[in-house]
């Protein structure tokens, strides 16, 4: 639909929010896809997400913005086509969201003028670090806070987000608030996500480009926000994890897997060990890894021991503590819910996150050494609240 832009309603690096006549819902807008919008202007919107009463992506989305015709009256569909505003986009060539009316060009780190060309060619593998694969945006910062926790507060840690959830990083919150409060040191957006410091076609060579170029000591990857769910057992977004943890192995890094742990979730398919960590393992994970538990009292320690009784040889599972990922969080000031649950309303989710970032960084210290290349974009390694 078109409609007329009648106000700002704030925003955060990378996105506007807009007020829209006749629209109860603020309206994103992507300044990499639709250009600068402001009140008076005449745009197209994408209403799916409202219509639906979703909840991640509930907002209205800018599509483009119109040149005014001129006669009076709206635009007919024939002059939208032929008059939506161009989107702003910086060099390079390589296409994200390709073969969509929003696509959006980008300069990737395959490109051979890029300054992380080099490194990305010739690199050799991840040299033991670990890369932590998660099921969901939400337990990114939390993994960060346990490996500042786990004494990696003077390393480089690099989150690379994936194209399983939301494509653009801009629509993330906690991407700018972990960054400014040193939780985590850069990001890659890899396949079709982007807006991250980097941006990499493939999620391989966005590990390398980590490794490589950001001189990463261990490495974050998940989805951006809104994971894809339908109830059944393959029917997930989520299975991206498993990918993600064969990819590491791939390359040379130690995989390990974040648990999705929650007795506070209603639904039974996620109460306890979810049925989303069993069958990333079971059927997405081919690579060894290490699933990572948090310490469990001894009934509930029981029940994720029964969850587990088909876990494939292949997979060991160890057990780190998570109180000192929580701990860290709290003094970070990056505030963090799942399904609008904070730490104290659904403490193992936290506890579990926390516990696979505490894990990596007791690896991070035994891993190879950091190559002479990067660092690359974000803080100082370090920045952030003192253990």
């Amino acid at each position: 639909m078109t409609a007329r832009v009648t106000g700002s309603a704030g925003g955060w690096p990378g996105v506007t929010l807009v007020t829209v006549a006749g629209r109860s819902a603020p309206a994103l807008v992507y300044r990499e896809v639709a250009g600068e919008v402001g009140p008076g202007d005449l745009v197209v919107l994408n209403t799916t997400a409202v219509d639906l009463g979703l909840g991640t992506g509930g907002y209205d989305f800018v599509l483009a913005k119109l040149d005014e015709p001129e006669a009076s009256g709206e635009p007919t569909a024939a002059e939208t086509c032929q008059t939506a505003s161009t989107p702003v986009h910086g060099p390079g060539q390589m296409m994200k969201w390709r073969y969509t009316p929003s696509q959006v060009a980008c300069l990737s780190v395959e490109e051979p003028e890029h300054p992380a060309a080099r490194a990305v060619g010739e690199f050799t593998g991840l040299a033991g670090i670990p890369v932590v694969a998660a099921e969901l945006h939400s337990q990114v910062p939390i993994i960060a806070a346990g490996l500042r926790a786990g004494r990696v507060g003077r390393r480089r840690v690099v989150y690379v987000m994936t194209d399983a959830g939301a494509l653009a990083a801009r629509f993330s919150r906690l991407i700018p608030a972990m960054k400014e409060a040193g939780l985590v040191d850069a990001v890659v957006t890899a396949g079709q996500a982007f807006g991250g410091d980097l941006e990499a076609v493939t999620l391989h060579s966005a590990l390398a480009a980590a490794r490589a170029h950001l001189a990463a000591d261990a490495i974050i990857v998940a989805m951006g926000p809104g994971e894809a769910g339908t109830g059944t057992r393959l029917g997930f977004s989520g299975l991206a994890q498993g990918e993600a943890l064969n990819a590491a192995w791939a390359l040379g890094g130690a995989p390990i897997a974040a648990a999705r742990l929650s007795w506070a979730d209603p639904r039974e398919r996620h109460r306890g060990l979810s049925h989303h960590t069993v069958t990333v393992l079971e059927v997405a994970a081919l690579a060894p890894s290490t699933l990572v538990l948090p310490e469990l009292p001894d009934p509930l320690a029981a029940e994720v021991r029964e969850r587990l009784g088909g876990l494939p040889p292949r997979h060991r599972v160890a057990v780190a503590p998570g109180g000192p990922a929580i701990e860290w969080l709290v003094r970070s000031g990056v505030r963090v819910t799942t399904m609008g649950r904070d730490p104290d309303a659904d403490p193992y989710f936290f506890l579990a996150a926390g516990a696979a970032g505490v894990h990596a960084a007791r690896m991070a210290a035994r891993a190879g050494p950091r190559p002479e290349t990067g660092p690359g974009p974000g803080p100082s390694p370090g920045s952030g609240p003192s253990p």
